[in-house]
């Protein structure tokens, strides 16, 4: 039975991307809600100017959509679980989509600033944290292949905004090549999702999957050559969203690693600003990490694949270990 829910979830998530797109995509091009590529960018990137962006609405519709009702076919109501999934979800989509449509319409080019982007995803952690307290939840750590856990109590919150915020960033970040995000994220969930199964986490499991398939579906248009980019209103939505899942499943560690091609391209970043800050000379042609290979001459389509496997190398790892170690 749930097999078959795990599968019609997939194909409805992805049907529903797939159906919205071609008719989101005009929609944001008459609207003029084109991409601004920095100047600072690798050049080759300047032809992707005017490519409609906000384009994680339509996936962000999916999710929602397929989640309700897929949820619902399996078991009457929504649980707790999955409403807080669908908060951080559509909360951080909505913060992104203000951040888009400062830069493309109010044509800020840098969007919100910092300070009010953070302190957005701030509040939003913080609810999310509010309420799984109110369930009983359990605010302990566990680190992976270890019978060793620590009770945070109430910093666990801090774990909870660190991961939320971090996550978020982090998925932001990576999404700079056509495609790269949608690939590594549905590997992510997907994931997430095997683990969220057989750790009975079941509408969990339905949320992961449905993402996996809403994105799935996107990437058909999103796929070099992009028709369409997501936008920080997809990129964002997808950090807190593979974070929040995480976080209910009680694999928070792990996440560092199925989600390690988002931690390294944060990585890559930091490493960059602290060398050149400190010594004047950068470890990388660009950050993040996608860049510099673009820059050494791979091509953007080798990048994207290249990243794909490594995520999808992360993914089996953190399965393994959690599944059959």
């Amino acid at each position: 039975m749930m097999e078959q829910v795990i599968i019609y979830t997939i194909i409805l998530g992805f049907i529903i991307s797939v159906l919205l797109s071609p008719f989101f995509i005009p929609f944001l091009r008459r609207l003029k809600f084109g991409q601004s590529i920095r100047d600072e960018g690798p050049k080759s990137h300047q032809k992707k100017s005017g490519t409609p962006t906000m384009g994680g609405i339509v996936f962000l519709l999916s999710i929602v959509i397929t989640t309700i009702v897929m949820t619902n076919k399996f078991q009457p109501g929504l649980e707790v679980n999955t409403y807080l999934l669908l908060l951080v979800t559509v909360g951080f989509g909505l913060l992104g989509f203000l951040d888009d449509f400062i830069k493309v319409v109010m044509k800020r080019n840098l969007g919100l600033t910092s300070k009010q982007k953070l302190l957005g995803q701030i509040v939003i952690a913080a609810i999310f944290y509010f309420v799984l307290r109110q369930t009983g939840f359990d605010s302990s750590l566990t680190i992976p292949l270890t019978d060793f856990s620590i009770d945070l109590g109430w910093g666990y919150i801090l774990l909870i905004i660190f991961w939320l915020v971090g996550f978020s960033n982090a998925t932001n970040l990576t999404d700079g090549l056509d495609g790269l995000v949608s690939g590594t994220a549905a590997i992510a969930f997907g994931a997430l999702g095997v683990l969220a199964w057989s750790g009975g986490h079941e509408a969990t499991a339905i949320f992961s999957v449905a993402v996996v398939g809403a994105v799935l579906g996107f990437l058909v248009f999103n796929a070099h050559p992009a028709k369409v980019f997501m936008g920080d209103t997809g990129s964002l939505a997808l950090g807190g969203a593979i974070a929040a899942i995480a976080i209910l499943i009680k694999q928070e560690i792990l996440l560092v690693l199925i989600g390690g091609v988002f931690v390294i391209e944060t990585l890559s970043v930091i490493i960059q600003v602290i060398s050149f800050k400190t010594t004047g000379k950068r470890i990388f042609r660009m950050s993040p990490l996608h860049h510099h290979y673009e820059l050494v001459g791979w091509s953007e389509w080798r990048v994207v694949v290249t990243f794909w496997t490594v995520g999808l190398l992360f993914a089996v790892l953190g399965i393994y270990i959690e599944v059959w170690l």
